[in-house]
């Protein structure tokens, strides 16, 4: 059974490596970009993208993602239950917030192209993706989850933890874990804490 990391859109697929330090399992970390395969960054194209790869394997997948790659993951859970044996969603948003981004875009704005380099996508296409999410909401349809779910949010991500606890009550058969001294980016942040999550998850 194939097993699948998947970034946000902060970070590219490398952001896992320290996290696969620690890993038991063969995993998958495709780049979210490769699997655009030169479309515009919309959300509505990256997800088209997202179904193809993962109905191009064969057999039931477990995915793990964070952010963006949470996002993602949850809607491919929701419309494809069959495909998917397990999901993991760290710092997920059910619903996007339309002043976080119009915050983030704000701010995105004033920082040079440059400092997009080791982001997901470019700085324009990172607009595009932003703007294309802004109406994305998941709240009516995060109890039909039927796979076992395990919800992880960082202590400090003060931007998710409410949602992680809405997944969290709004999916009875879920596990919910919040790790300490922690932000967003869990698997930077504390790889070896998250990796025995995901491990004894999996397990």
């Amino acid at each position: 059974m194939k097993k699948v990391l998947i970034h946000g859109s902060g970070h590219k697929a490398t952001s896992w490596n320290k996290t696969l330090e620690y890993i038991n399992d063969d995993v998958l970390c495709p780049e979210l970009s490769s699997i655009l395969d030169g479309k515009e960054a919309s959300y509505d194209n990256l997800y088209a993208s997202f179904v193809k790869y993962y109905n191009d394997i064969e057999g039931k997948i477990d995915l793990c993602g964070l952010s963006l790659g949470g996002i993602l993951a949850l809607n491919y859970t929701l419309d494809y239950p069959d495909k998917v044996n397990s999901l993991i969603l760290i710092g997920t948003p059910y619903k996007v917030s339309k002043v976080m981004f119009g915050i983030q875009n704000v701010i995105f704005k004033f920082l040079p192209k440059s400092l997009f380099e080791d982001m997901a996508f470019n700085k324009k296409d990172t607009f595009i993706l932003g703007s294309s999410m802004k109406n994305l909401d998941f709240s009516d349809r995060v109890s039909k989850i039927e796979c076992p779910t395990l919800i992880i949010c960082g202590e400090k991500d003060k931007t998710n933890i409410k949602s992680a606890y809405y997944l969290s009550k709004n999916n009875k058969g879920s596990q919910l874990e919040i790790i300490k001294n922690t932000g967003h980016i869990i698997n930077e942040e504390s790889p070896k804490e998250l990796a025995l999550l995901i491990n004894n998850f999996w397990k």
